[in-house]
């Protein structure tokens, strides 16, 4: 456990965003959009994350076929209508992933280096960090499969299904993790503190998610598109006074499906069909504020 200090509410002061130091995007740029791209290892030996389809009168059976066979089908065609989506509007996503995804998905994550991602760890295996036994072990397994495969140390962190315990931030600090966007508290970056120095969390979604939107809430198709553009609206209009961060989540085995997909295409289109608008990862955001506030 860590010190009372550095429980949720000691991690960062609450400063409503009309009070803060003016921050300033490049062209005086209202909005900074990042995509985030999930790719998980769901171990056909456990119980899936996630489910779409319930087992026989209602009791669970393993192996799970049918719903591990619904998140691989992600991996082997969904991730592919990703790669060639972005690339045609020559976008950059931020790939989060787990270490493990680097072994058993190698083409995928080629795929996302090629195409400049910016990868970010996102546990080792999919499953919350207060079912791991050894965090610090697991942090360090999925920094070191990333940057055995990248070169380059991931600058950012997703935990599996956002959770954390109250030493996950510090953990990550202590391994080099400079973002998190775990935190869905704010449309701005904001700094966490943790024994080991600031951790900046970007913003991210848990509503322009696919997983709410579309595994959990159910919704309709086009939801991610309609959702996603009143989203995007009304962050322009906000960041007339004060920039904001709009995030975009998304999953291969959800938002890759052939009746989904174009309403993904037609979210990117809506957003760059407008001035005023950055493109970015998570870490470029993150070195955007960097450079506006400093670490102390």
């Amino acid at each position: 456990m860590t010190d009372p200090g550095y429980s949720l509410r000691g991690r960062t002061p609450y400063l409503p965003i009309h009070k803060r130091p003016k921050l300033v995007l490049p062209g005086n740029a209202r909005v900074a959009v990042w995509t985030i791209v999930n790719v998980e290892n769901w171990s056909p030996l456990g119980a899936m994350p996630r489910t779409v389809l319930p087992p026989p009168m209602g009791q669970p059976l393993l192996p799970d076929v049918p719903n591990w066979a619904w998140h691989e089908y992600g991996m082997r065609v969904g991730f592919w209508r990703f790669v060639e989506v972005l690339g045609a509007r020559k976008l950059k996503a931020t790939f989060a992933l787990n270490g493990t995804a680097v072994e058993l998905y190698r083409e995928a994550c080629q795929a996302a280096l090629e195409a400049g991602w910016d990868f970010m760890g996102h546990g080792f295996v999919q499953r919350p960090m207060h079912r791991v036994d050894d965090q610090r072990a697991a942090i360090a397994a999925t920094v070191a499969a990333i940057k055995g495969f990248t070169g380059k140390l991931p600058r950012g962190w997703e935990s599996p299904g956002l959770m954390e315990t109250d030493e996950t931030l510090d953990l990550l600090a202590e391994a080099g993790i400079e973002y998190v966007a775990d935190w869905v508290l704010d449309e701005q970056p904001v700094p966490l503190e943790t024994r080991a120095g600031t951790v900046v969390s970007v913003p991210y979604t848990v509503e322009v998610n696919d997983v709410v939107i579309s595994a959990v809430e159910k919704q309709p198709s086009e939801e991610i598109f309609r959702r996603g553009r009143d989203q995007f609206d009304r962050l322009y209009l906000d960041g007339a006074t004060a920039p904001r961060v709009m995030a975009i989540s998304i999953h291969p085995y959800l938002t890759g499906v052939p009746h989904r997909i174009k309403y993904l295409e037609m979210l990117y289109d809506y957003i760059l069909g407008r001035d005023g608008v950055v493109m970015w990862t998570g870490a470029e955001i993150l070195d955007w504020y960097r450079a506006q506030v400093p670490a102390p």
